[in-house]
């Protein structure tokens, strides 16, 4: 029986686990909670710190066993409280004093019972006799460095938060990288993005408009692990002036990636055909039709604008096909500059007619 669980609940195993079984787990969690893909996400900074330190104890067979016998206070303490056998002074094998070369530096607050959370502290200046961790991206490296889980694809992973292969010239490297009193941040990998299509009509881009969307997203559940889908309700805001193609961004309400982080959404604005505008940039263009005894002798049509006034539109004859009157600041708004507006364009279309008899030919021909 182990003296508490601490560590191996931070990896999501039993007490019992292999040491494969270990770096499974511990990969599964580094990378599902790293903070490259968790960045408005603390708490997930914070189980990386966690899966990544208590991984450095537990893929070292001494360490492990040392740990299973005294439990994580007296550990960090230096292994005090090891029982007969445990090994040397301080309680370490190999009889270094203190449990290990150079001392341990040692971590406060942690208080005793087994249900209670950890939280880790690296390199505490001045320590002697207590554990000093590493850093958890050091640990992230060497994990990756040294073959990780053996499956196979981990130079990929390992280059998604590095730009690079482990075994090659950047594998020395932390994504953290010091510079006098500074650290510097290594390339960020991509977040996938998932675009879906959101119809709205012209009326909607002309007024702008609230919308509620409700989306499935895949999730892990935190207590199993096990998939999850749930549904979210999105507000999504219509600007007035928005064209299609238009991008409304939400990041981070996807689908959650099993490396980690959250997918980002892009709605993309589709314009729904209208029954008489068609839109041009921030104009609308109108069709009038007329027959040709219309065009040639006059013609009056009532025309509606995209908000709902009215004009009337009257010619006396003829009219041209093609023929177009323009009404100024009657078309759609600018998403930008929703003060400014385009102009309503109406043009005419002639409809000829498909036979004309011989009498009809000669009566034109006269007239014209």
């Amino acid at each position: 029986m182990v003296a508490d669980t601490k560590l191996y609940d931070a990896l999501g195993i039993a007490p019992t686990a292999s040491q494969d079984e270990i770096k499974k787990a511990y990969r599964k969690a580094a990378l599902k909670n790293h903070p490259d893909k968790n960045k408005d996400n603390p708490a997930a900074g914070e189980k990386f710190k966690e899966c990544s330190q208590a991984y450095e104890i537990l893929q070292d067979p001494e360490k492990r066993k040392l740990y299973d016998q005294v439990g994580l206070e007296d550990f960090l303490n230096g292994g005090r409280g090891a029982p007969p056998g445990a090994g040397g002074p301080g309680g370490m094998p190999g009889g270094f004093a203190g449990g290990m070369p150079g001392g341990f530096a040692g971590m406060p607050d942690l208080g005793g019972g087994g249900t209670r959370s950890f939280h880790f502290s690296t390199g505490v200046p001045g320590g002697g006799g207590g554990f000093s961790f590493s850093n958890p991206e050091s640990i992230f490296s060497n994990f990756f460095k040294q073959g990780g889980a053996g499956l196979g694809d981990d130079d990929d992973i390992y280059a998604q938060f590095t730009g690079g292969s482990p075994m090659g010239a950047g594998a020395e490297r932390s994504r953290y990288r010091s510079s006098g009193a500074g650290r510097r941040r290594a390339r960020t990998p991509e977040v996938t993005t998932v675009e879906k299509p959101l119809p709205l009509t012209l009326e909607e881009l002309f007024t702008g408009t609230k919308k509620k969307m409700k989306i499935k997203r895949k999730t892990f559940d935190d207590g199993s692990g096990k998939r999850k889908v749930e549904d979210k309700i999105l507000d999504v805001e219509i600007k007035p002036g928005y064209k299609a193609g238009t991008k409304i961004k939400y990041r981070g309400v996807g689908d959650q990636e099993e490396e980690g982080g959250t997918q980002d959404l892009h709605f993309i604005v589709q314009e729904k055909p209208h029954a008489l505008y068609k839109r041009e940039d921030a104009n609308l263009r109108m069709f009038v039709e007329l027959d040709l005894k219309e065009a040639l002798t006059g013609w009056t049509r009532t025309i509606p604008t995209i908000e709902g006034k009215k004009f009337t539109l009257s010619k006396s004859g003829p009219t041209g096909p093609g023929y177009t009157e323009r009404y100024p600041h009657q078309g759609m708004p600018s998403s930008k500059q929703p003060t400014e507006r385009g102009d309503m364009i109406v043009e005419v279309k002639v409809k000829f007619p498909t036979s004309l008899t011989v009498a009809q030919k000669s009566h034109l021909k006269d007239i014209l």
